[in-house]
């Protein structure tokens, strides 16, 4: 066991990869020389050569297209887009090639690529560059699209996406980079469209991905201390979606509250909200309260992107209107 930060996971991951299968090759903007705007590819063009690791003009449209040619006759690509804003550029290679060709062809072709990208505000990159539109993307059938919040989870979601045989969207949040946490020497990959309980609790369930799963830990933590016992459902995948683990733990605590670091409207906690409605309305004891960032464009000025921004004060209020809701039920 090692404990080593989320960005080390993910470095971790792609060369192990690529030291298993010839066919896994790197392809993005400055990942070889620069090794990466985050530097999740540091050493690798010295260790793998420009044949693997292949630098790209700014061209998401182009290179994501050249990956998915590639993915089609045999070969594994993971295509770095600098940040999840910049995917935009090539949706529709995205959402109109790769999620398409295995239905399009009747199964005679696959697209097995792997776009990994951050997503998140609280850098002060301003509006067009602190975005979570992971929903575009968790939208559409054929992908698949998953949302590590651990180090753990980074690297196991990253080797079962690079074997998966379908187009998967690995979000990263770069609030989490720098982040630290226990991973096996010997981790295995992680099954894609598995949640997890990452805290077990009896009095409410609270639902989050990526950035705002650590967020729901830590409330978790802090209530501990008045004696609320919070479940704390991770869901590690957004398309597929564990419907089930989220409806079996509503079940036990009757009421949940759903955190999602993206716009509340149209967001994927309306889809949470939707699947508890659909699996658990007779067990709740009071309405699935959603957390959310602000309906605004990112601010730049730093107190007003946090204040834009959900916290972990945003959660414990929710958590105690909730527990509160039930009360006045009982």
């Amino acid at each position: 066991m090692s404990v080593i930060s989320y960005r080390q996971a993910l470095h971790d991951a792609l060369r192990e990869e690529m030291l298993r299968d010839p066919a896994v090759f790197l392809i993005g903007e400055e990942i070889g020389l620069f090794e990466g705007s985050y530097k999740i590819t540091a050493g690798m063009l010295e260790e793998f050569g420009p044949q693997r690791v292949r630098d790209t003009p700014i061209a998401e449209e182009g290179f994501t297209g050249a990956a998915i040619g590639a993915a089609m006759v045999g070969l594994r690509p993971v295509v770095e887009i600098m940040t999840i804003n910049f995917s935009l550029l090539a949706l529709d290679q995205i959402v109109n090639h790769a999620a398409k060709i295995y239905g399009m062809f009747g199964g005679q072709a696959r697209a097995p690529l792997v776009i990994r990208t951050p997503g998140g505000g609280g850098q002060q990159l301003g509006a067009t560059h602190s975005q979570n539109v992971e929903l575009y993307y968790a939208f559409v059938p054929g992908m698949k699209v998953v949302a590590p919040s651990t180090p753990a989870d980074a690297k196991a979601l990253m080797l079962a996406a690079i074997r998966d045989d379908d187009p998967v969207l690995v979000l990263e949040n770069l609030a989490l980079y720098n982040t630290t946490g226990e991973v096996p020497d010997d981790i295995e990959p992680a099954e894609i469209g598995r949640a997890v309980v990452a805290r077990p609790g009896r009095d409410i369930t609270v639902v989050a991905y990526s950035r705002m799963a650590m967020v729901a830990r830590e409330a978790a933590e802090r209530l501990s201390d008045e004696g609320i016992d919070v479940e704390v459902i991770d869901l590690r995948s957004l398309r597929p979606l564990d419907r089930e683990t989220i409806v079996d733990s509503v079940r036990r605590t009757s009421c949940a509250v759903v955190l999602e670091d993206d716009w509340l409207t149209y967001g994927i906690g309306a889809e949470i909200a939707a699947t508890i409605s659909d699996g658990a309305f007779d067990w709740l004891d009071a309405p699935v309260r959603r957390v959310a960032m602000a309906e605004v464009p990112m601010p730049y000025a730093k107190p007003l992107e946090t204040a834009a921004l959900p916290s972990v004060d945003d959660a414990i209020t929710a958590i105690r209107e909730t527990l509160d809701a039930v009360a006045r039920r009982a």
